[in-house]
């Protein structure tokens, strides 16, 4: 976050149903991966997506890292899906509909980024990296939300305030067989 510490996000630590251990993390545009850390901490089997080499060098430990310009290039993950995806202070239009489809089956989407006002309190401030209302849930169709913000944040120590949407969503599992029966009326 514009300002932030290494601390997780408190959206990310609001949703601890979606962080357990042994389950798949993506950290996409992970920079200096305060939330991969976080997530490679709590025992989960995390990667982290970023274009700074030299950010990915010293999470390369902790997570398989893979250096990719997503903007410029193809997707780096086709195919791929994860337990959690979690997305913050990043937006590439282009790419949402591949970051949820990167959502298991059961997993979930954590997404936080600045939203339209931000413009008028500080950077960033330029249209494409800002959020319109309810942009992010659209997003989401296909997923179950579970939580959803558009709003001023007044900030805290080490956070500047900030204007951001921000999403908790999940993937739901396909029923079981037979579970679901047809009926008919005629």
């Amino acid at each position: 976050m514009n300002g932030s510490s290494e601390r997780p996000s408190p959206w990310l630590l609001r949703w601890p149903q979606a962080c357990p251990s042994g389950a798949s993390a993506l950290d996409l545009a992970c920079g200096s991966g305060r939330h991969l850390r976080h997530l490679a901490a709590l025992g989960m089997r995390v990667t982290g997506v970023d274009r700074d080499a030299a950010a990915l060098a010293p999470l390369a430990g902790l997570a398989e890292t893979l250096l990719a310009d997503i903007e410029a290039g193809p997707w780096p993950l086709p195919g791929r899906r994860f337990d959690l995806v979690l997305v913050t202070n990043y937006l590439w239009r282009p790419l949402l509909p591949a970051i949820v489809d990167a959502v298991a089956p059961g997993g979930w989407l954590i997404y936080e980024t600045f939203a339209d006002g931000q413009q008028s309190i500080g950077r960033p401030a330029r249209a494409e990296f800002l959020l319109q209302p309810g942009e992010l849930l659209a997003a989401c169709r296909g997923l179950r939300v579970v939580a959803y913000e558009d709003g001023f944040l007044e900030g805290g120590p080490a956070v500047n305030p900030r204007y951001v949407q921000r999403v908790a969503a999940v993937r739901e599992m396909a029923p079981p067989p037979g579970v679901y029966q047809r009926y008919s009326l005629a």
